[in-house]
């Protein structure tokens, strides 16, 4: 096994108003090399603040986290985040905005030019090198934020709901092309959705995490084949399992707020 990222005993808590705030518990997660890890979970169970300490952008109040077999004390060289919001520069062309990263570091124009076209191309976007971000669709934005990550060689790509804010048409669009990028390229993805339906289209693992403070509560190995529809028997099984499991999580967090 190439465990590419370990958590071990992770959690979480932030200093509250009135008391602290317990995001996070005894997380252990491991993932290996080439894996599309989905954190499923509902809202505010800590599936962001568990990628953000993945990134490095975060420290851990327990626990530690070991990316390519080095534990984390800040952003890893090895991981890129995508988020919901795009973050691209809106004064830069899509050309530029894919660029940037290679700009600061330095690597020369001519093969900057090489590594972005090669992006564009794979993310769908030859053509629209020049135009700048309020000129393409929301899709088309997250597309331009994906290609830049890319850019950068990171081995995991580390995606915070990145689709969650487009129509569902566009969503699903991306979702294919996610999972299309994700084989060709062979990195690691993690993925945080909330989404039932996301979780098996995409994930060749699922960890399923509970309400606050989060732990894992189960982690499901995914085995279908590609590409999902969600209309084969086998996958609506898994989408009836994931469901009762979510429910039971509800229920069982309302009972003890009760």
């Amino acid at each position: 096994m190439n465990r590419f990222i370990e958590c071990v005993g992770v959690g979480k808590i932030y200093p509250g108003k009135n008391e602290p705030v317990e995001a996070l518990r005894g997380i252990d997660f491991t993932c290996e090399a080439g894996d599309f890890v989905c954190l499923l979970g509902r809202s505010g169970c800590g599936k962001s603040t568990l990628l953000q300490m993945m990134a490095g952008l975060e420290a851990p109040t327990a626990g530690q986290i070991a990316v390519a077999g080095k534990e984390l004390h800040g952003p890893s060289p090895d991981a890129a985040i995508v988020f919901q919001d795009h973050g691209l520069f809106p004064w830069m062309t899509v050309q530029k905005n894919v660029e940037f990263n290679m700009k600061a570091r330095g690597t020369p124009a001519a093969e900057r030019r090489r590594i972005a076209a090669h992006f564009i191309a794979m993310t769908s976007l030859t053509g629209f090198e020049g135009r700048y971000p309020h000129e393409l669709s929301g899709g088309m934005r997250q597309r331009v934020a994906l290609a830049r990550a890319l850019a950068n060689d990171p081995a995991v790509l580390l995606f915070d709901e990145p689709l969650a804010a487009l129509d569902a048409q566009t969503r699903r669009v991306l979702q294919d092309e996610l999972a299309r990028i994700w084989a060709e390229t062979g990195k690691t993805f993690i993925y945080v959705t909330h989404s039932l339906e996301e979780a098996v289209l995409l994930g060749s693992r699922i960890v399923l995490m509970t309400a606050r403070p989060g732990r894992v509560k189960e982690v499901i190995d995914v085995s279908l084949p590609r590409p999902r529809r969600l209309t084969r028997p086998d996958e609506a099984a898994l989408l009836e399992r994931l469901d009762g499991l979510l429910r039971d999580e509800v229920k069982q967090a309302m009972e003890a707020e009760a």
